[in-house]
């Protein structure tokens, strides 16, 4: 399978998600059909400070996606005073130490790296600013950096990384344009690598309303016959990018690469500013397979916008036929899912996460099961797509996706997923390797080790070369340090967890050093980027 030069390569993913506080989690939620949304006691509406008004309205929705904790932020980690985190939207909070995490999944530390890093963020209007000004003291003062609009600043600022810093807010396709906008700034030379994504916070203060975007359960149901819209959740998504030509010189990982992308507008074509626009639609995927120089059969399953509105549904289903019409298709060719459907709407990130399960049903082989479809909306018209209500085994020569995200307003993103060749193996590493690991406190440290011997006892194919190169040369050294040296995974299991051990004595000598402070003065490791367990922030509440 060949790549075209301009590829994109994802190299890192992180994220926070309800019930899943990583990527790793959130795929295992969506394979076993979990759904994720919460229904909210009245106990926890009235903590989140819900008002009796609305508690007593039949039509207010009480459930939503919810992330745990999100007051709390490891502010010392990012050099933030406490008063400057208090002051932080909880989105600004919630994607800064996202993007860390990216970065660590891409094996990049922005002060090492030898080129821009830019920052494209979407995020969802700022509650906690707002809720602080009208509930809280009416001289208090207003706090510069507070909007939307300073989300990218914020990880340009705290990070050190001098590329393009700009958020991009079109509503629910925030987060997808950010990538679409990313990959073009790559492809441009503007940047080397990129962060994209999208963040949301948000609380069930949501009233049901016929025709509307809210369900009155919350679930969303799409292309189902009972859809009457979804619920809005909380969550994080960001993606790392480069060039795909710069990631395989560079070793890194290549999760999947995104071969074309395209973004549009409704413009006039619509019943109203905030219907959708079935030509407007069209146009976006249509551009985005011309742009990917594919064709509309080479798409295996489409992860759509779905948001399960009767009137939404039918009209993207009708604009992927028209857009999939100049290459027919049996029917059932194409498998359509939705997120929404597991986590409800993350709004500004909700396209983001759509192509984080992309990436991994194309890099895994697996397209996830929708949950809640039990009967076909009669009023699609689904030509050669179906709705798969269990997981399927993909098997293609090779696999692509298209991923679409449609704002309010009218603006719409579509994005071509595929997958890349699996890397032929390799023999099995022999000999000592040394294993840094390092933290910014000594609690952080010991999870660290902890994490890791964890990750590496559950995946025992795991190569050791890899493993030892994206610590030495994918992860920050801090201040608190632990080195172990080790010739195979189960030795390295038992040394993280603190059993004692003996190895050659120049490389015990040389990580001694290294935990003193030195630069690492041990033969490098001939392996690859990989992902391993990102940084353990020490939250606490501000």
């Amino acid at each position: 399978m060949s790549l075209p030069e301009d590829a994109i390569a994802v190299v890192g993913m992180a994220g926070r998600f309800p019930g899943a506080p990583d990527v790793p989690s959130l795929w295992r939620n969506l394979l076993d059909g979990v759904d994720l949304v919460h229904d909210y006691t009245e106990a926890e509406l009235r903590a989140l400070g819900v008002g009796e008004r609305l508690l007593a309205d039949p039509a207010h929705v009480r459930a939503g996606g919810r992330l745990p904790d999100v007051a709390a932020f490891d502010a010392d980690f990012f050099g933030v005073t406490a008063d400057e985190a208090a002051a932080m939207d909880p989105q600004q909070r919630l994607f800064l130490e996202q993007s860390w995490t990216a970065l660590e999944d891409a094996g990049c530390d922005p002060a090492a790296f030898d080129g821009l890093i830019g920052v494209f963020s979407g995020a969802s209007v700022n509650r906690h600013f707002l809720y602080r000004q009208f509930t809280g003291d009416p001289d208090e003062p207003l706090v510069p950096g507070f909007a939307p609009d300073y989300v990218a600043a914020q990880v340009a600022y705290r990070l050190g990384l001098t590329g393009p810093a700009m958020a991009v807010q079109t509503a629910c396709s925030s987060s997808l344009t950010a990538v679409c906008v990313a990959a073009q700034h790559l492809l441009d030379y503007r940047c080397d690598l990129a962060l994209a994504g999208g963040v949301s916070v948000t609380e069930p203060r949501f009233l049901h309303t016929p025709g509307g975007l809210v369900s009155p359960d919350g679930r969303c149901r799409a292309f189902d016959a009972t859809g009457q819209g979804g619920a809005y959740s909380s969550g994080v998504a960001v993606l790392a990018l480069k060039r795909l030509q710069d990631a395989v010189e560079s070793r890194d990982q290549v999760l999947a690469v995104l071969r074309g992308w395209a973004v549009g507008n409704d413009g006039a074509r619509r019943a109203g500013f905030a219907a959708p626009g079935l030509d407007g639609q069209a146009s976006v995927v249509a551009e985005a397979l011309a742009d990917a120089g594919v064709a509309p059969g080479a798409i295996g399953f489409v992860e759509a916008h779905g948001s399960g509105t009767a009137v939404g549904d039918a009209i993207e289903v009708a604009a992927l036929a028209q857009a999939f019409s100049g290459d027919p298709l049996p029917p059932s060719a194409v498998a359509l899912g939705s997120i929404k459907t597991n986590l409800g709407n993350l709004d500004a990130a909700a396209g983001a996460a759509a192509l984080i399960k992309a990436v991994l049903a194309v890099r895994h082989g697996v397209i996830p099961a929708n949950l809640h479809f039990e009967r076909a909306d009669p009023d699609v018209e689904f030509g050669p797509f179906y709705v798969p209500v269990k997981n399927v085994a993909w098997e293609a020569e090779t696999r692509r996706a298209g991923v679409s995200s449609f704002g309010l307003g009218g603006t719409n993103a579509h994005v071509i997923v595929e997958q890349v060749a699996d890397e032929p193996p390799r023999p099995a590493a022999t000999g000592w390797r040394v294993l840094p690991v390092s933290a910014r406190t000594p609690e952080a440290l010991r999870q660290a080790r902890m994490r890791l011997a964890d990750h590496l006892e559950a995946a025992p194919l795991i190569d050791l070369d890899d493993v030892a190169h994206t610590l030495t040369a994918g992860r920050r050294a801090f201040a608190y340090r632990a080195a172990i040296v080790c010739q195979d995974l189960s030795e390295a299991v038992a040394r993280l967890r603190g059993l004692p051990y003996d190895a050659p004595e120049d490389l015990m000598r040389a990580a001694e050093a290294w935990v003193a402070g030195d630069e690492p003065a041990w033969p490098p490791a001939d392996g690859r980027i990989i992902s391993l367990p990102a940084y353990p922030f020490q939250r606490q509440e501000v």
